[in-house]
């Protein structure tokens, strides 16, 4: 879903910008923020009462029922994070999808995190059984999916447990009440209801039957129980889209192409959708609305969209394949958090797009990196435990100096690990994880929308210097969404390629031979021969091979030459000088960070400049190699920290390389940073100086 976004001048003013980082305050500014916000917030109120209540009812999803009620007071807020949860089986994701894709359309900014488990139907009521989906949506410009979640909805005894400790005190929690009998409760360990005992007591709580309520709308389609229920998950999607303002026909819209061969579901679903907007309507419980504006000044003027990452990603592999003329290769094994990659690939042949499920790791690359012999564009997508897998492979392109793309969408580990959790822990493995010196550059996208400028930035690489490139993305990113800025297709980077078409050396003799590892003297990137054309047969294969003629060669000068020359044309890759953000120049730490932690990051550094600390910031795309003012950055500021979803990777690299004390602060529990605590240790280091 795409929408156009101005952006007037008067809102780049400086005092603009100072409003929405002083809203990432912690401590003492957080309790100025709010109270300036609530006044923010009743004023908004007051003129909203002024509304006719005919205007009031134009929202109402276009053909639903709707009652005239007393006008409802309506609040506007600048931001706001919503939690749904419930079973893996209750379409939790499903309906966070669907307020995010309206959320998008609106106009506002958001960020996403997505959290399931890795079974794919989990235990029914318990507590790892559960699914949840948070949205972060504001009238500025934002980083994370937010800290802790202002409402909560939760659909049975599970959901509110497993969450109910994110949930600050104050916050709204919507609660199914159809499902807190005594046994579902006694499942996750509640001796007696949390919504009787008093335990919510600090919560604004809304009970809400909502089972019942969706089999009750239901009744005249002819469903039964069980099938009914299954919409319940819409009636709380209808009740927040009221709640919030949130555009309604682009839901119904999807929801009877969603079931368009079962137009009898399709339609229950928009009538329990349009329930749950008509309950918000006309009960009293909910007797306030929110309005959130839409993200104006966050945006350049453009066509938006929202994307995930591995979406992004997807589009990213394609444009490359358009800006270099080549054909699009996939060969891929299915593993969690890459599939993705594979089903939406599948799905663009038009755009000489051709995908392989291979039966195995090993396979999808090998297929992969026969397609680059072959003169396409090659990718194989994995996760950690692939990579592995795929290792001597990844060596064996090394040595034959192809490209190729090896998509590593990170999760947490050792072995099967976590598969449905986010983790930085393969940087390593993708640095050093194989036989011999067999150097692969490798690269990090940032943001969920940045995947796309990354994918990229490794077919540049890999296709300059024909080469094997890791691209290195991770669960986090790869599920979570933001707004996406279409491009245009003429900023795009022209990635093309010269393939070679006769001989390129002449021996002594006078005979014109082609020489498959002859250099490119700027890049040393050897020749792309085609197979099958006339007078470039060579040799192929992993034995180590004479500089120039290619043929097979154990002379030890030889080897020597041929390991310190591809770790040169690493080592020589152009990648941009790295960018330091420190207003003022003062600033004596120096925050650095790689891949997904950059929202996080971002939002704790900002936090703290608001509360008047002076702190430096860097975010690093090319990890192999290094910008080459990497070196010089560190030497300006006393303390480094590195924020790591992992045990210190990155750190470890940095101390090794430059002889800096770099400072760790790791996380390895499956999911990102919060800014908030991230702001709070790095407060700590501050304090020490």
């Amino acid at each position: 879903m795409t929408s156009q976004v101005s952006s007037p001048a008067e809102q780049t003013g400086e005092a603009a910008r100072e409003a929405r980082v002083a809203q990432e305050a912690p401590g003492a500014d957080e309790a100025a923020v709010r109270e300036q916000r609530d006044g923010e917030q009743r004023d908004g109120a007051r003129r909203a009462e002024a509304r006719h209540d005919e205007a009031r009812h134009d929202e109402a999803p276009r053909g639903a029922p709707v009652q005239r009620v007393p006008e409802k007071e309506i609040r506007r807020l600048d931001r706001v994070i919503i939690r749904f949860a419930g079973d893996s089986g209750d379409g939790m994701q499903l309906t966070g999808d669907r307020f995010t894709s309206e959320t998008a359309s609106f106009g506002n900014d958001l960020s996403t995190l997505p959290n399931f488990p890795a079974e794919i139907r989990a235990p029914a009521g318990t507590l790892p059984g559960v699914s949840s989906f948070q949205l972060h949506f504001a009238d500025h410009d934002i980083l994370t999916p937010g800290d802790a979640p202002n409402v909560l909805v939760a659909m049975n005894p599970a959901a509110l447990k497993a969450n109910i400790a994110d949930v600050p005190r104050g916050g709204e929690i919507i609660v199914n009440t159809d499902e807190f009998a005594k046994r579902a409760m006694a499942k996750v360990g509640y001796a007696t209801s949390p919504l009787e005992d008093g335990s919510l007591d600090g919560y604004r709580v809304h009970p809400v039957p909502l089972t019942t309520l969706t089999i009750e709308a239901l009744k005249d389609f002819g469903l039964s129980r069980k099938e009914a229920e299954r919409s319940k998950n819409m009636f709380a999607l209808g009740l927040l889209s009221w709640m919030y303002h949130r555009p309604t026909e682009g839901t119904e819209q999807f929801l009877r192409r969603k079931f368009a061969k079962k137009p009898e579901i399709a339609e229950a679903n928009v009538a329990a959708f349009r329930a749950g907007w008509n309950f918000g309507e006309t009960t009293e419980d909910f007797a306030v609305s929110y309005e959130v504006a839409p993200a104006t000044a966050a945006f350049p003027p453009g066509t938006y969209r929202n994307i995930s990452g591995n979406l992004a990603l997807s589009y990213g592999l394609i444009a490359a394949a358009h800006q270099a003329d080549l054909p699009l290769f996939l060969g891929s094994y299915p593993i969690t958090p890459a599939s993705d990659i594979l089903h939406e690939l599948s799905r663009h042949k038009n755009f000489g797009v051709r995908t392989f499920q291979a039966e195995d790791e090993i396979a999808g690359i090998g297929a992969a990196l026969g397609a680059a012999f072959g003169g396409s564009l090659a990718v194989t997508t994995t996760s950690g435990p692939g990579v592995a897998l795929k290792s001597e492979t990844i060596g064996l392109a090394v040595s034959l100096e192809l490209p190729l793309l090896i998509v590593d969408i990170q999760r947490g580990g050792p072995s099967t690990g976590l598969p449905t959790k986010t983790e930085q822990a393969d940087l390593l493995q993708a640095m050093y994880g194989r036989n011999g010196e067999a150097p692969v550059p490798v690269v990090a996208p940032r943001t969920p929308a940045d995947c796309f400028d990354a994918a990229l930035e490794a077919a540049r690489i890999a296709l300059t210097y024909r080469t094997p490139v890791f691209l290195l993305s991770d669960g986090y990113l790869a599920n979570g969404s933001e707004p996406w800025r279409v491009p245009d297709l003429e900023d795009l980077p022209d990635l093309g390629v010269t393939f070679a078409t006769g001989p390129n050396h002449t021996l002594q003799d006078g005979t014109e031979v082609f020489w498959p590892y002859k250099r490119d003297p700027e890049t040393l990137a050897r020749p792309w021969a085609l197979p099958g054309t006339p007078g470039l047969e060579h040799r192929i294969g992993g034995i180590e091979k004479q500089d120039g003629s290619g043929n097979i060669s154990y002379d030890p000068d030889n080897h020597d030459f041929m390991v310190r020359t591809r770790q040169a044309k690493t080592d020589g890759i152009a990648v941009p000088d790295l960018e330091v953000d420190d207003p003022g120049g003062s600033a004596r730490t120096l925050v650095l960070g790689w891949g997904s932690t950059y929202g996080p990051i971002t939002a704790a550094v900002r936090r703290l400049r608001a509360g008047g600390d002076a702190i430096a910031q860097a975010h690093l795309r090319h990890l192999n190699p290094f910008p080459a003012n990497l070196g010089e950055v560190l030497k300006r500021y006393e303390t480094v920290v590195v924020p790591e979803m992992n045990l210190g990777q990155l750190a470890l690299m940095i101390r090794a390389k430059y002889l800096v004390d770099a400072r760790s602060h790791t996380q390895v529990n499956g999911m990102p940073f919060k800014a908030e605590r991230l702001a709070a240790a790095l407060k700590e280091v501050l304090d020490a100086q």
